[in-house]
């Protein structure tokens, strides 16, 4: 759930924003501060930041702090006569006036940064699956690559300890045993390989089913066409 920190010094301007989110379908978690709470490390842990009435010597300390942290900041003004400046002294702050309906501007416009904020988060996740999926991707197209030389490097020890084992005198028997495990393991990692090998017959299979039914509705709708 997202979180809105909401820092003002007039108890009405919170209760109006917070009783307006909460007719809202989607309403985020809230946290309440005023200037005087405010210590700086709160924004770190919040999706965006309202600032409502403060008073001017401290409203400019709080956004310049929120300014330089992670989250979006919306500043509500009641004097439109400072607005350029604020907005002058803070251009990455979002100012904007207190008029009538007010609140219901406010509600729409924190949504709309929540939706963003989510989406850019949702969009961060995706771009480290698909950079993980990279490398296991590479990784796997360097096993394809190397298969047919190591089933090659396989099927040399395998042979080679077959061969010895059909010797039964010219080795003790805790060499044989030795030999009798190069042969379990050269066998066992044939199995895996075989195993490469069907999965990769299973993944084209798979892979030329779906072309072939993402290609049939197109064929008939031109058919039909």
């Amino acid at each position: 759930m997202e979180t809105v920190l909401i820092i003002a010094d007039d108890a009405d301007f919170t209760r109006t924003v917070m009783g307006r989110w909460q007719t809202e379908r989607c309403v985020p978690a809230f946290t309440l501060l005023s200037s005087e709470l405010w210590n700086g490390s709160t924004q770190a842990s919040c999706d965006l930041a309202i600032v409502g009435p403060v008073s001017m010597p401290r409203l400019d300390v709080i956004l310049s702090a929120l300014e330089s942290g992670p989250a979006p900041v919306v500043c509500v003004l009641d004097d439109s006569s400072a607005l350029p400046a604020m907005k002058a002294r803070h251009p990455r702050i979002i100012v904007v006036r207190q008029y009538d309906g007010w609140a219901d501007m406010l509600v729409v416009l924190g949504n709309e940064i929540l939706k963003r904020v989510d989406a850019l988060a949702q969009m961060r996740q995706a771009e480290q699956a698909a950079a993980s999926n990279q490398r296991l991707a590479t990784l796997g197209r360097y096993m394809l690559e190397m298969r047919h030389n190591f089933n090659n490097a396989l099927t040399s020890v395998l042979g080679n300890a077959e061969l010895l084992l059909l010797e039964p005198g010219a080795f003790s028997a805790q060499v044989r045993d030795q030999i009798d495990t190069m042969q379990s393991m050269a066998l066992r990692m044939h199995e895996i390989m075989q195993r490469f090998s069907s999965l990769e017959a299973e993944m084209n299979c798979a892979e030329k089913s779906s072309q072939n039914e993402t290609a049939a509705p197109s064929h008939a709708y031109a058919i039909r066409f």
